[in-house]
């Protein structure tokens, strides 16, 4: 009975949200180096939010799920996001640490759901950085193809995506590349993250301004073919292309001002981001019938079939750039949440060794951009944007949960953003997460409980008998006793 009260204790023992502001101070002058500003992280959340959900995800929920009511599709992932992100807003504001929703849950609900969140936030940025390189690859074929370059089926496609296919080896280049750049530093990261957010966003206002001349409205009948269930299977397909400003809460350690600046990034990012979506996916749709659209690059094939050929490379090109990014901020999220795992002593420390000389986490990076490579370059792009769904979703309805459960359990600690109207916003989130979660796939949900019971084996193996928490708790009961 002492055994399994200790287990019970260990696994819901929090890490308190005061700790994790301590150490977040003490580590303003070493460590990961602060160097973004508000405008960096609109940036990381402009170019994480604009890519895949604009120049991939738009045509395959569309062709196969929502029609032209994919813009509706996108107001309700859109207002998903907008409860998580509120919740997420006064979580990064108040505890600016690099974990995002593993810090969070750490803080609220304890050690083993702290892990939980945690192995499920790699797997949505794992997969969703391997999802976006497939579509890069896709559009770096596009633009190949206008200038008269047709590479081999066999090097350029999934096995099973189509026939002959054997290994997408575009889509592992780019991530190899990426992994460098993230290597090398953060400032010179955002640089590069805030020339590419510049071409992609002129990209998409071409497409919107042009595009409109071109829009039939007979092409948005049917609105909804499939009725409510497609919209809401389309919205869950999509909800993909939200999850970057949760990877500017990932970077919140190397931010000069985060109290401040966090909030403002993460709000300013999404709001910004489902309006373009909104626009694009109406002309879209208004262009080309959507059971015509293109899956693989519907923007450019719309244009394409308009005679626009010019265009067409002009959007494949503006799409490889924008996928660039987002490529590059979930590949900087998903290292930093190993980086802040490692550090509680849940993975190996190895993991959270910053570099000497770069000041980056990059053991964690190099691991990351071998297995994101090697399984964009083996998996077809909707398994595996539909695998990340229910990762961020789950995530999301954890910190929603989380901020009410602190509100109630530390309600004095000092909170620079308050998210409004609790309990209210965080239920909705919550609310809308689940029903977006129970429209996907069956075998969606097999694929996650495998993921999260490999998590569990490596916690209660590993992680429960390495937990920094675990032996801080028992030297301040030793010290007490004494």
């Amino acid at each position: 009975m002492k055994q399994e009260t200790g287990l019970r204790a260990q696994i819901f023992r929090r890490k308190p949200a005061a700790a994790l502001m301590a150490e977040a101070d003490a580590r303003s002058t070493e460590g990961l180096k602060r160097a973004l500003g508000a405008l960096d992280l609109t940036a990381l959340g402009i170019g994480a939010i604009v890519g895949a959900g604009i120049f991939v995800l738009t045509g395959v929920a569309a062709a196969r799920y929502a029609g032209p009511a994919i813009v509706i599709s996108f107001i309700v992932s859109g207002f998903a996001c907008a409860m998580a992100a509120l919740c997420y807003a006064e979580f990064a504001a108040m505890i600016p640490v690099a974990g995002s929703a593993y810090s969070y849950s750490y803080a609220t609900m304890g050690e083993l759901v702290g892990w939980i969140i945690g192995w499920d936030l790699v797997l949505e940025y794992a997969v969703g950085a391997a999802a976006v390189a497939v579509g890069w690859s896709g559009y770096l074929r596009v633009i190949l193809e206008g200038v008269g370059i047709h590479l081999p089926v066999a090097l350029t496609h999934a096995p099973g995506s189509v026939p002959g296919a054997i290994i997408d080896l575009p889509a592992f280049l780019i991530v190899m590349l990426i992994t460098g750049v993230l290597y090398i530093g953060i400032s010179e990261s955002a640089r590069l993250n805030s020339i590419i957010v510049g071409i992609k966003l002129t990209v998409i206002g071409a497409v919107i301004v042009v595009g409109m001349f071109f829009v039939r409205p007979a092409n948005w009948t049917p609105f909804a073919p499939m009725g409510w269930s497609g919209v809401m299977k389309g919205a869950a397909v999509i909800f993909f292309a939200y999850i970057g400003f949760d990877a500017v809460s990932t970077a919140a350690e190397e931010v000069i001002e985060p109290n401040r600046d966090l909030p403002r990034g993460i709000m300013a990012s999404l709001f910004v981001c489902t309006a373009l979506y909104i626009l694009v996916a109406g002309v879209l749709t208004g262009m080309v019938p959507a059971h015509l659209i293109d899956v693989n690059a519907p923007l450019a094939s719309a244009f394409v079939q308009r005679g626009m050929h010019a265009l067409s490379g002009f959007i494949s090109l503006g799409a490889v750039a924008g996928l660039t990014s987002v490529l590059l901020v979930l590949l900087l999220g998903q290292s930093r949440i190993f980086f802040a795992i490692s550090r509680d002593g849940l993975l190996p420390p190895a993991f959270s060794k910053v570099h000497p000389r770069y000041r980056t986490p990059y053991i964690p990076t190099t691991l990351t951009g071998i297995a994101v490579g090697i399984t964009a370059a083996l998996l077809p792009i909707q398994e595996i944007a539909e695998l990340t769904n229910i990762g961020t979703l789950f995530a999301f309805v954890l910190v929603c949960a989380g901020v009410w459960i602190l509100r109630n359990v530390e309600p004095n600690l000092k909170r620079p953003f308050h998210t409004p109207l609790v309990p209210l916003v965080p239920i909705l989130g919550m609310f809308f997460c689940l029903y977006l979660m129970a429209s996907l796939p069956m075998v969606t949900w097999i694929r996650f409980f495998v993921w999260m019971g490999i998590g569990l084996v490596i916690y209660f193996t590993y992680g429960r008998y390495h937990s920094r928490v675990d032996r801080n708790h028992t030297a301040d009961l030793a010290s007490s006793a004494r």
